[in-house]
Parts: structure tokens; sequence; C-alpha cells
């Protein structure tokens, strides 16, 4: 561990920790970690049978799958995040802000950097934290695969300040349309988009969209058909390649139908301010460009303290979700690497999967305190849906239905996508809260515009 002084756990922790009582420490309040801390602070913590700590570098949560909607301008952030304070009150578990860089597996101890305030000071200390069981869920990032010049000139769709930036350059962008008239000759403004899954094929779909709406409201000289071209690069020879395929044409057809450029097979070898590079030769000048292609697990999750890994940084776990070397350390989502079975892949890093795993593992820990022994995790692929915006919704429907699978779209896609984000507001908030701000939202779309125009 480094010189660096860390503060130690708080007078309130003190107390807790004299007390005696199990601490379960979670990194992460993504999708998965605070499912699970919600789960255990009304059946642990409510109970006073355990202390659950909830950690995270952000003080807001947002579902991720609503980053592309965000980015679009469709959704509006501050409408949809939850205050972790406010629900760890509620809900029976501490809320510690801070960003996790480093583990001691011999102390027990976790370690969170120094946080800052937007003036750059320091708001609060390095801190250690203790725990007698750790569960880390924080998720993934995107994965540039080294590609020169992604980072610097690519926007990573993958938190929620990027998609408030991106959305930021496309108002700017339109903006700046109705005092320079486009020439005749000069080629169009190009969002290109790298990566075509369920992130950069529901953008595309959203932009045009939203660039629709902001011109009926009066931006002169910017036409959407026009002034604006969507393009979605892939290296994979047809968009959505892990969902079924008849669910990859479905989109396909329906993106083109709405003008948005598809080019599959093609490999980005290069990134730079005037666009994209790709292995056959191609080069797409691009305004904006997002990387929405592929994910690993935060750089420092490799090897952290001896825990094994893998070559995208997640880590390696049993079917109970116990890392390998350490039965006391834990890891949930898209940051963990859990085996299916002989044969088969890992666990996929999907929202449905954070879910599953945060449901066992709220009833695994539990049992754990009585004594009893673990349950192993057996992962249930109930399908996929892919949004594309007010166009359509298509997806396939898995499991216990038929053999194989059941395609759906239209309409009954629409609500059973719309279903999923409720299902879990409701296991975060409860169902009344949940009601509640459904019909909130329904007078916001009445009373606010159809987009974000700031």
């Amino acid at each position: 561990m480094s010189t660096i002084q860390v503060k130690s756990n708080t007078e309130s922790q003190a107390k807790n920790q004299a007390a005696g009582l199990h601490k379960i420490t979670i990194v992460g309040g993504g999708a998965g970690g605070l499912e699970l801390a919600v789960r255990l602070g009304k059946k642990l913590g409510k109970k006073k049978k355990a202390i659950i700590t909830l950690i995270d570098a952000s003080r807001t949560h947002l579902w991720k799958p609503l980053l592309h909607q965000v980015a679009a301008g469709t959704l509006d952030s501050h409408a949809d995040e939850r205050e972790y304070f406010a629900l760890a009150r509620s809900n029976h578990f501490e809320f510690r802000l801070g960003r996790m860089d480093g583990l001691s597996r011999e102390k027990k101890e976790i370690y969170l950097s120094a946080t800052c305030d937007e003036d750059g000071s320091e708001l609060l200390p390095r801190q250690a934290i203790a725990y007698d069981s750790l569960v880390i869920a924080l998720g993934s990032q995107t994965n540039d695969f080294g590609t020169p010049g992604a980072r610097d000139n690519s926007i990573m769709l993958d938190s929620l300040p990027a998609a408030e930036r991106f959305h930021q350059k496309l108002v700017n962008c339109c903006l700046r349309a109705q005092t320079q008239a486009r020439q005749s000759g000069e080629g169009r403004f190009t969002v290109t988009i790298i990566g075509g899954g369920a992130t950069g094929v529901e953008l595309a779909a959203e932009l045009h969209m939203t660039t629709k709406i902001l011109s009926s409201y009066g931006l002169v000289n910017f036409h959407p058909e026009k002034d604006l071209k969507i393009v979605i690069v892939d290296a994979a020879p047809r968009l959505l390649q892990m969902l079924p395929e008849r669910l990859s044409d479905a989109v396909a057809r329906e993106l083109r139908s709405i003008a948005v450029e598809v080019h599959t097979n093609e490999r980005v070898v290069e990134v730079t301010k005037e666009g994209v590079s790709m292995s056959s030769g191609k080069f797409i000048p691009s305004g904006i460009v997002v990387w929405a292609a592929g994910i690993k697990a935060p750089e420092f999750l490799k090897d952290l303290d001896g825990l094994e890994s893998n070559r995208i940084n997640q880590l390696v776990v049993h079917r109970t979700l116990q890392t390998t070397r350490d039965t006391s350390i834990f890891a949930l989502g898209d940051c963990c690497a859990c085996p299916q079975g002989e044969g088969l892949p890992t666990v996929p890093p999907r929202a449905q999967s954070a879910h599953q795993q945060a449901s066992l593992l709220a009833d695994s820990l539990s049992r754990m305190l009585q004594g009893k022994s673990l349950k192993e995790f057996t992962y249930k692929d109930y399908g996929s849906l892919v949004s594309l915006g007010n166009y359509t919704t298509v997806g396939s429907l898995m499991g216990a239905l038929a053999n194989g699978s059941v395609f759906i779209e239209g309409t009954l896609a629409k609500w059973m996508y719309w279903s999923l984000h409720k299902n879990h507001q409701v296991a975060v908030n409860g169902l009344f809260h949940t009601w509640l701000s459904t019909w909130a939202e329904t007078i916001d779309r009445v009373r606010n515009p159809r987009i974000k125009l700031h």
C-alpha cells in the first residue's frame, strides 16, 4: 500500500464495529450494486443483523441503459436520477462517496482516493473502509482496444457526464447551422457511431428523432435530411452480432429506412479530429465520433492484490460469485467473469445478468450469516429488446417461451422495453414510489419540450 495518509473510519463506523455486526461493503452503485444494497438493507440492515455500506464515485444513480436517451436529449437525466444518500436513508444502508483504487485482503480494507470538488479543492481525504464481506460491482467502461486517437477524439458513451457532453455538442452543432448555411456541394455534418451493438443502434435512432424535433423548434437553415448524416461502423458482419439474426436484420432495415448509413465488416484503425479511418481504406469525415464498441472492467481490477482477472480486467469468480482466490470477496455484473458450465461462455455482461446476480447474492449473504451454504448462480436468458426511439422496438423473448425464441416488435415490444426500466425502479424505489414517479413523468411530458434544448 502507498505511504499516502489514509483516514480511518468515521465515528459512526467505529460504533458499528464495536457492536460486532458483520460488515458487508458493496463497491459500485450501478443497477446490480444498488439493487443488492437495497435488498440487503431491508433484509439485514433494518433488523441490525449486518452493516450494509454502498460506495460510489457519484452522488446519484442513473440506469445505464438510458444513457443513449440522455445523449440524444430525449431524456432529462435530472428527472430520472436518484440520490444515493436519500436511498440509503430510506433503505437502511450507509452510503460513502469515493472511488476505490486499492485493496488489502490481509487487513480486509478497501481504499478510496481523495475526492475533490468542482474547484479542485480536496473535499474528502483518502479513506480506508473495512469489510468482512466485500462485493465488487463496478460495472464496465468502454474498451477502445488501443485504437490510435480513439480516446482523444471520440466520446466514450459509458457515463452520465459523457452523455451530457455529447448532447451539448449536438445542440451546438444545430445552433451553428442557423447562421452558417451549407454551401452547394459542401458535405453534411456527420455523427459517426463506432459499434453496432444495442447502444450504437439505439443512439442512432434517437439522434434521428431528436434532430427532426429540433428543427421543428424554429432552427432556421437546419434541415435534418440535408444537414445531418448518421453513420454506424462495426467490425462484425452484422449489427447486434450477439443477438438473433432475425432481430439484427429487422433493426438494420429500420435504420436504413431513416437514412442511417451502416458499415459492417469494417475495422476502425484510427480516429482523428477530422474523422474515422477504416482498415479497408475508407475514411468518414466526422464532426462528432462516439465510441460504443466493446467493454472492459476498470483497469485497477487487473491483479488487484492477487485476485484472478481475465484479459478485460474482469474478476474471475466461482458460480457462487466468490472470487477464485478469496472467499470473502464477491463480484457481480459486468466486472465479473462468471462461468455457466462446461464448454459454455461466461455470463454475458447485460443488465439482466446483474439483476439476477444481485437477487442471488442478497439471498446468499443472508444464508451465509446463518451458517448456511451459498447458492450457485444459473443465468436465465429472458431475451433481448432493442428500442429505436419512436420508430419501433424489436426483440426476442427466450427461455420458457417455446423452443428457442419468440420474435416480437411494435407496440408489444415497446411496452416490454418500458417495463424493464420500471422493474428496476420498483427494485430500487418500491412499488408506490415508482407509481408516483410514473405519473410525474407523464405530467412532465405534457409540460416540457419533447427533448432537452440546452
